[in-house]
């Protein structure tokens, strides 16, 4: 009997195990959508378990230990999720159809993320892939025209990141306009350190409805960058993204060649420039081909510049298990410049980013990036050198060769053929080293725990990112003539070491009954930021190379030019967000922050915000309406702080006044104080936009319409008795427009898929109030900007060319001109002809007007691309117009006469009766008359650009060939064309004024992927 019952436990214990082992099986399978298309990175979960998995870049998906009635629940964003019923398949193909609103992607907003179907706020988000194709140093560079509403103006330079506006400028001081930065809940003024292959998307939070939640630091916008990360349940993946190239200067500025020149000195009847000519051949010889021109013909621009590499190489490993996601990477980037001295940019980049379950109930991950970078910029006045350099000038002085008293080399010399100056740019470039070492370490940890599951969560988070940037200034010694010379070694160190705490809180709660979702955020903010700088300059070192570059080699330390400065700021917020809808047909959504600082005397500011929107397609009414597929109203209002202003202005001074009372020397003590305590500045924002989808979904339309006023703006005020403007929170600027984007996406076949886009933004920037301040000048009085009710910030401010005097019969006829005359101003034929705006007194300083503003009126971007088989390709344009550039460097001639001058000018000056109407003769330039600000020196920045042009093609696209691995190889051309008529090497001047700009290079690269 024992053994009988013994026997009988034994094979119900064997049956058991055979039971459980037929139960747990092994399910694969490829997800696709209705046209056969791989879906790679589409979920596949247990449903009511943890477990799952994501599908390859084929499609394809394993997922180990699957019971025999479970239900596998499979998810892609902007498709319909599917439910399937094992039933004991091992093999479970599924084709997923697109959603019909196709609207439940997910965008990341302050703190959180939402469906973009239930946004009432402006935000627009970039993906990964349309970064990917702009070779740049800055994320930000590949955003140019591609998000409608923000402006991005180009820095050509190795290592510089470009300025970015959202919306326009609601800040007098412009250099509080830049918007805010988030980077995986870290904060930063700017994100050039950044590596682009790195950014899972980047999403443009542009009115204040969506801005708000991050408060004081948010009024000009919100710029949330997400990095990539890991896939629970995925194997690694190791990816190599690569690209090599050079770039060219583009649009290079036609300076006068010598002839030209001759022809111009010659024409202005300056005996001393004919005489400089004169000297020139005596040195140099005559020309063979034109005996009266000097033998030299130096094409300065073409001297200093250079075609320059530039390098990109990434590599990253991602995947995860049942409880952890892990993403790793290093990024070498390399950029030289095109400026023909130490100029380049050097980054490397190390990143990871780690997420563990550590139960049901709790989350943790940290992510960790550190980049270090060195830079060496190019020296600010070489562009200027060589614009005003002559022609008749060589680089290299062969009568200066063995002259002991000249060195390091024989740079020829203006100076001896009697000009002023010595002009050639290079003993400036080559005996100059402006190094900066810039590395950053951003540390974010976090954890969530799932209070309640699916309703109830509280994450922490911590952030810090440290900053030190070494500046080392050498400029060394040279002599090339009395006058044209260098004399002393110059050594200059600066120390800037940044720290940036910030300790978030956050409890989110999720409820959905019946028709109503809601989800309420609330959570607070510790902020802890600290600055400090040390800086130094010594004189005369040993000039034997880089170990000579320290302060303690200097033979003098310049004890004025030492200092020791900082600053450390505190701040606490706190913040809710309410958002609920009912019926996925009406939308609300409100925050409320509220901030305190240390910075300013008044100590907390409240922001709040409130948007709402209606979902029109979801009426009974449009239903199978057959031309809507989605369409909703929207409209938001908010307000929000902008805490990059100062905390005061001016100072209290004080001084001994000592005076006579009858026989008795008094003395007193004189306080005068233009002291003013400031506060931030607030933005108050309403944004009214439309959302549709339509033609099957293939056609989308976002416009938006806003009106941004910036109140309690900060400008400067002439107080009566007080010497000097103080600066005070009495201003209001007023930014509005309209926002349109339209994109089509179609996929024809299995084999091939197209997508267009388009998108157009209009600008109108106006102040509304000076505290009864007529104008607020800034600028030289020379080049005079002014700032008053009614225009934009910041005009050109001048006079208003009518033309140009073609005889001495039209001089008579005009009673401006007659005026003139009596007073003493010689007018001739070939000399400006301003328009008398008032009609009395001939022209004075009342005729000047507004003459423009350097902000785009509209901007507009284009973009293209399409697949087939494994070919794919992409292209996009973008443009602007409205805006006027200030040409101060031709404006210049004001303080010198005896330079070069470009060929626009050369080609098209007034020559003689009837040759031009709007250039003055080349002897009127030099003539005070028309030297003053006008038109003639402001021109217009419209420009249009071809942005980018990619062709690739992937290897082994589907996974077909086994063994070899994804490989797509693709060339770019970034920039390579630039139509506009402003006389400059570029019309992006991000503060309108052109005293030569870095030019900005046209980019050609040859790169690979490949995925492993």
């Amino acid at each position: 009997m024992k053994i009988r019952n013994i026997f009988l436990l034994i094979c119900f214990f064997l049956f058991q195990v055979v039971s459980f082992a037929q139960d747990d099986i092994t399910v694969t399978g490829t997800i696709s959508d209705i046209n056969g298309e791989p879906l790679p990175g589409a979920s596949i979960v247990v449903e009511g378990t943890t477990s799952g998995t994501q599908t390859d870049f084929d499609g394809n998906y394993l997922l180990n230990g699957v019971s025999n009635d479970a239900t596998l629940v499979i998810s892609y964003i902007g498709f319909t999720t599917q439910k399937v019923t094992v039933n004991g398949q091992t093999n479970i193909n599924v084709s997923l159809s697109e959603d019909a609103q196709a609207l439940d992607e997910v965008v990341v907003i302050g703190y959180g993320e939402m469906k973009s179907k239930d946004l009432t706020s402006s935000i627009t988000t970039v993906k990964a892939e349309e970064l990917a194709a702009t070779p740049t140093s800055s994320p930000m560079q590949a955003l140019q025209g591609k998000v409608a509403g923000l402006q991005v103006v180009s820095n050509g330079s190795p290592g510089q990141g470009p300025t970015i506006r959202v919306r326009g400028i609601g800040s007098y001081d412009t250099d509080a306009s830049g918007p805010l930065y988030v980077v995986d809940g870290m904060f930063f003024d700017d994100i050039d350190f950044l590596n682009t292959a790195d950014i899972t998307s980047i999403s443009v939070l542009k009115d204040a409805s969506a801005a708000a939640i991050y408060g004081v630091r948010a009024a000009n916008g919100v710029v949330l960058i997400e990095t990539k990360s890991g896939a629970y349940n995925k194997k690694a993946e190791i990816t190599y993204d690569g690209y090599s190239g050079f770039q060219v200067a583009q649009n290079v500025l036609k300076l006068a060649n010598s002839e030209q020149f001759v022809t111009l000195a010659q024409e202005s009847g300056s005996a001393p420039d004919i005489e400089f000519i004169d000297n020139a051949m005596q040195r140099y010889g005559r020309s063979r081909i034109n005996p009266n021109v000097p033998d030299v013909n130096t094409d300065w621009y073409d001297e200093i510049l250079r075609p320059a590499l530039i390098q990109n190489h990434s590599l990253g490993v991602t995947g995860g298990s049942d409880n952890a996601t892990y993403a790793i990477g290093a990024n070498y980037f390399g950029q030289q410049g095109i400026l023909k001295m130490k100029n380049e940019y050097e980054r490397f980049n190390l990143r990871s980013k780690i997420d563990f379950k550590v139960n049901d109930h709790l989350t943790i991950g940290g992510n960790t990036v550190i980049s270090n970078a060195t830079r060496y910029d190019a020296e600010n006045s070489a562009f200027r050198l060589a614009y005003y350099a002559v022609p008749i000038l060589p680089v290299y002085d062969e009568n200066l060769v063995g002259n002991e008293n000249v060195f390091p080399t024989n740079y020829a010399n203006a100076q001896d053929l009697g000009y002023r100056g010595g002009q050639n740019p290079f003993p400036t470039m080559d005996n100059s080293e402006l190094r900066s070492k810039i590395r950053n370490v951003l540390a974010n940890f976090y954890a969530q725990v799932h209070i309640i599951p699916e309703k109830l969560t509280f994450k922490t988070a911590y952030n810090h990112n440290f900053e030190t940037v070494e500046r080392r200034e050498v400029r060394l010694p040279y002599f090339i003539g009395n006058g044209f010379q260098r004399e002393n070694a110059e050594l200059i160190k600066r120390n800037d070491t940044y720290s940036n705490q910030i300790w978030d809180n956050t409890l989110t709660y999720t409820e959905s009954f019946g028709k109503h979702n809601l989800t309420v955020l609330g959570g607070s903010s510790f902020r802890d930021e600290s600055f400090e700088r040390l800086e130094a300059k010594g004189l005369n070192f040993p000039l034997s190379g880089e170990e000579a570059y320290y302060l303690d080699q200097a033979q003098t330390i310049v004890q004025d030019d030492v200092k020791d400065d900082g600053r450390r700021e505190y701040g606490l917020s706190f913040f809710g967000r309410v958002s609920y809808n009912y019926d996925n047909r009406y939308l609300l959504y409100g925050t409320y922050r509220a901030d305190g600082t240390n910075k300013y005397q008044e100590k907390w500011g409240y922001f709040p915000t409130i948007g709402a929107g209606w979902v029109v397609s979801e009426e009974n009414f449009m239903q199978n309406n057959g031309v809507f597929d989605f369409l909703k109203f929207r409209g938001s209002w908010g307000k929000l702080g902008n805490d990059k202003v100062p905390g005061s202005e001016g100072a209290i001074t004080s001084s001994v006044v000592t005076t006579a009372f009858g026989d008795t020397m008094v003395s007193g003590v004189n306080t005068t104080s233009n002291f003013t305590a400031l506060k931030w500045e607030v933005t108050e924002e309403v944004n009214l936009g439309l959302s549709a989808r339509t033609l099957k979904n293939r056609l989308s339309l976002e416009a938006d319409y806003y009106v941004r006023d910036t109140k309690d703006a900060v400008i400067p005020i002439e107080v009566p008795l007080i010497p000097d403007a103080t600066r005070q929170n009495v201003g209001e600027i007023r930014n509005q427009g309209l926002e349109l984007a339209l994109n089509w996406n179609d996929h024809v076949s299995d084999d091939f898929s197209y997508s267009l886009g388009a998108n157009f933004s209009t600008l109108k920037n106006e102040v509304l109030d000076t505290d009864r301040q007529l104008n607020i000048d800034t600028g030289s009085a020379e080049f005079r900007q002014r700032t008053r009710v009614g225009d934009p910030v910041f005009s050109f401010f001048g006079l208003e060319v009518d033309g140009v005097y073609q005889n001495d019969a039209e001089i008579a006829a005009d009673p401006a001109a007659q005026i003139e005359i009596a007073n003493g101003n010689a007018i001739v034929p070939g000399d400006l002809k301003f328009k008398d705006q008032d009609g009395v007194d001939g022209i004075t300083a009342d005729d000047r007007v507004m003459l423009g503003n350097y902000l785009p009126t509209y901007s507009f971007g284009f973009n293209m691309g399409f697949n087939y088989k494994g070919w794919d390709f992409s292209a996009a344009a973008l443009g602007q117009g409205g805006n006027k550039i200030l040409n101060r460097k031709r404006g210049e001639v004001i303080f010198t006469n005896d330079t070069n001058w470009d060929r626009d000018f050369a080609l098209n000056r007034w020559h003689g009766e009837g040759t031009s109407n709007s250039y003055p003769s080349s002897a009127g330039i030099r003539k005070g008359w028309n030297q003053q600000l006008s038109d003639f020196f402001i021109e217009k920045g419209d420009f249009f650009r071809i942005q980018n042009i990619t062709l690739g093609y992937t290897i082994n696209k589907n996974g077909a060939a086994k063994g070899i691995p994804q490989t797509r190889i693709y060339v770019t051309a970034e920039k390579p064309l630039s139509v506009f008529n402003y006389n400059g090497f570029n019309p992006e001047v991000s503060n309108g004024v052109d005293n030569e700009t870095y030019p900005i290079p046209a980019i050609y690269t040859i790169g690979v992927n490949i995925k492993i």
